[in-house]
């Protein structure tokens, strides 16, 4: 039997422009998990002042939210970020990057001039199947 999700990468097109797939084919999955945008407030009520804090909390809150789905990031599809203009993202992607360990996703990053608060400097929505 096929996987559930399987990664997409057809002849004929350019590479990604990083470390994700072009798309990712899911067939069959029984169960799935949409998150909402995922904010970098830590357990505790902080925010951290910078952006590789706030994707290490980000992710924190990821990780805790599919295991209580009985999930793991392999079963993530989808990532979209949100970053404030100016931010420097590779912090943020050498997070994901970690986090994901190898495990390629469909992958969306979009700058904005700002999100909900102020103190918020990036936010993750994930999409997972298996």
């Amino acid at each position: 039997m096929e996987p559930v999700n399987r990664v997409v990468m057809p002849d004929g097109i350019a590479a990604p422009a990083a470390n994700y797939a072009h798309a990712v084919h899911t067939v069959g999955a029984s169960a799935w998990l949409h998150t909402s945008g995922v904010v970098p407030i830590a357990p505790d009520g902080v925010v951290p002042d910078d952006i590789e804090a706030q994707a290490e909390v980000v992710w924190a809150n990821i990780v805790a939210m599919l295991a209580d789905a009985a999930m793991t990031p392999a079963d993530i599809v989808s990532v979209t970020t949100y970053a404030v203009v100016g931010e420097n993202l590779a912090p943020v992607m050498a997070v994901r990057d970690r986090v994901l360990n190898g495990h390629l996703v469909a992958s969306t990053l979009v700058t904005v001039p700002a999100l909900a608060r102020p103190e918020w400097r990036m936010e993750i929505a994930i999409i997972a199947a298996r």
